[in-house]
């Protein structure tokens, strides 16, 4: 574990993992997903409930950071994050030693400013990062995804190749709790390019690029 048992950050990645674990449907779901990989169609059959309910308690775990997701064409696979996973168990270990008091972290949104984007764009940002750190992924609401994936286009360099663990560690960086899916969508939308073998990535060069600019 990074974080110190007593950091704010600590208690609320704790806080955030209680809560979508403390439902009997998705502890099923966190043991099947263990197992392997599964759809949201193929874990519906396998534990008796609707799609739209089985998709419902998917996206509290990932925006737990407690599963991984994985596209290959229109299907989406979903997968337990295993070291965030691991995490939490660590955390769980040393629930009975009360964390010291903290003040609130102060917020500093000059970083956001400094963009110059619109305000509503902004504003996104502002909801879903604090100084410079994602807080949360706006799961299922594409449209605010994109305004975070084209501010993590910002942290690459152009003309520049970076390998698969220099792409980690930035998107890690912010957001350690799923830097992998992130790696995936920004690839997915456009953001990033990569050689089929996943040797190398690049920023895409904004005259071939047709991402959303916002």
């Amino acid at each position: 574990m990074t974080e110190s048992k007593t950091s704010p950050e600590w208690q609320m990645m704790l806080l955030t993992s209680l809560k979508a674990v403390a439902d009997e449907s998705r502890l099923t779901i966190i043991a099947r997903l263990h197992e392997r990989e599964y759809t949201v169609g193929e874990l519906a059959t396998a534990i008796n409930l609707t799609e739209p309910t089985v998709s419902h308690h998917l996206t509290k775990l990932r925006e737990a950071g407690l599963l991984n997701l994985r596209m290959a064409g229109n299907q989406r696979f979903y997968r337990v994050n295993e070291a965030s996973l691991k995490t939490f168990k660590e955390m769980v270990a040393q629930i009975e030693q009360p964390p010291a008091q903290y003040a609130a972290p102060q917020r500093n949104d000059a970083w956001i400013d400094a963009l110059g984007w619109d305000p509503a764009d902004a504003q996104i940002l502002r909801d879903h990062t604090l100084n410079g750190k994602i807080t949360r992924l706006p799961v299922r609401q594409q449209k605010k995804l994109i305004v975070i994936l084209r501010w993590l286009a910002t942290l690459f360099q152009a003309d520049r190749f970076y390998t698969e663990p220099e792409v980690n560690a930035i998107l890690k960086g912010v957001f350690p709790s799923d830097h992998v899916s992130l790696r995936r969508d920004m690839v997915d939308c456009g953001y990033l390019r990569r050689e089929r073998d996943g040797g190398r990535y690049w920023l895409t060069p904004a005259e071939e690029s047709d991402r959303p600019t916002g």
